[in-house]
């Protein structure tokens, strides 16, 4: 019993650490800048996601389709709200489809959104879906260059009525020097705003190590896995 009081008073830590962090970041832009918290689970295990939610988190995202199948299906009883952010596999497409997650947040190709697309209209479905750009230009990272970002999510919108764009998601530049990382945010921003207009609400940036200064270049939904599992 003293273990698992234990587990739930650093879950409960670690998640007041993190919220508390985000409220000081969003509230040095405006009081009126909501951000959205998906605690990631690949760190964790189910009973560690149960307990956030008791502490009342609710969004929870995995890295892995196969991953996010395991969750789903044993956390099933909890009305949590899942998002997929990892690279999906084109053989991985259907069982995506199938577990019909809140947002689907790496759309990461033209390609990948025809392909979807296709197999949605099948099923006579539709998903949210978030446009991953690669603003940090890394060779490692998955996403649509940030010249061709506006472009494709155009492309996508007129060309695939099944996927429902909400918007953009980034991941920072994998470097020390936080004015490299902060430029990787701002431009993807900046393409966030231009899509305004187009109906993008979301504009995902920022993970454990660079949430903060995410938000501070105007991220309105924040990816935590290590911070709070830790």
């Amino acid at each position: 019993m003293k273990e698992t009081y234990d587990m739930k008073e650093a879950l409960r830590k670690n998640l007041d650490e993190v919220i508390w962090n985000i409220e000081q970041a969003r509230i040095s832009i405006t009081e009126h800048h909501i951000v959205k918290l998906v605690a990631v689970g690949k760190y964790s295990d189910e009973q560690s996601i149960q307990t956030l939610y008791e502490l009342g988190q609710r969004a929870f995202g995995e890295n892995q389709v196969q991953q996010l199948n395991t969750r789903m299906q044993n956390l099933e009883e909890f009305p949590l709200e899942w998002h997929m952010m990892g690279h999906l596999q084109s053989n991985k497409i259907n069982k995506l489809i199938e577990l019909r997650p809140s947002l689907f947040q790496s759309l990461d190709s033209l390609k990948l959104a025809e392909a979807l697309n296709e197999k949605l209209i099948e099923k006579n479905q539709t998903m949210n879906c978030l446009l991953q750009i690669n603003s940090a230009k890394e060779a490692t990272k998955s996403g649509v260059s940030i010249e061709e970002a506006f472009d494709i999510y155009q492309q996508i919108q007129e060309a695939c009525p099944a996927l429902k764009l909400k918007g953009v998601m980034s991941i920072g530049a994998h470097v020390e020097e936080q004015k490299v990382i902060q430029q990787s945010f701002e431009a993807t921003h900046k393409i966030y705003e231009a899509l305004e207009k187009k109906g993008a609400s979301i504009c995902s940036m920022g993970m454990s190590s660079d949430y903060e200064l995410a938000i501070k270049c105007g991220s309105n939904l924040v990816r935590i896995g290590s911070k709070i599992f830790k």
